[in-house]
């Protein structure tokens, strides 16, 4: 059995290609729309997620609950306001966001990549290791 077209190496080159085109998307090597379209993707997802909860009325939890409401339209306004600056280009906090998305699947692949050089150094010294087991069962043998 060849250890080189095992599934285990096959996954892991696969993985390694397609870690490799995500990044080339990510960072904006291929179209600036791609790495635009993975940041805003990244954003929503993030906004998208959450969690509700809900107790009894207080007096207590309806004055948090007004001073939550009042804490979320200045939230509001904040967001309009920096969409306004980035509108105008003062403000662009995406680039931080794509960096560090860059940054990591950079790592993964980096990660990918030794993984399978270590396989195949490791399947060189087995081979190796079996064909000198081999010669040396072959020669006493012979003798």
């Amino acid at each position: 059995m060849i250890l080189q077209f095992s599934a285990y190496h096959k996954i892991l080159r696969i993985s390694s290609a397609v870690c490799a085109i995500v990044l080339l998307f990510q960072a904006g090597l291929v179209s600036h729309t791609t790495a635009l379209l993975a940041t805003n993707t990244q954003l929503y997802l993030a906004n998208a997620v959450g969690v509700t909860v809900g107790v009894a009325p207080t007096e207590i939890n309806q004055i948090t609950a007004e001073l939550t409401k009042k804490t979320t339209e200045l939230k509001q306004r904040e967001e309009l306001l920096h969409q306004r600056e980035i509108d105008v280009g003062l403000g662009s906090n995406t680039s931080d966001l794509q960096d560090r998305s860059t940054f990591i699947l950079g790592s993964v692949l980096f990660i990918l990549l030794v993984l399978i050089v270590l396989n195949y150094v490791l399947d060189f010294v087995r081979s190796k290791r079996l064909l000198v087991t081999k010669y040396v069962t072959n020669k006493s043998q012979n003798i």
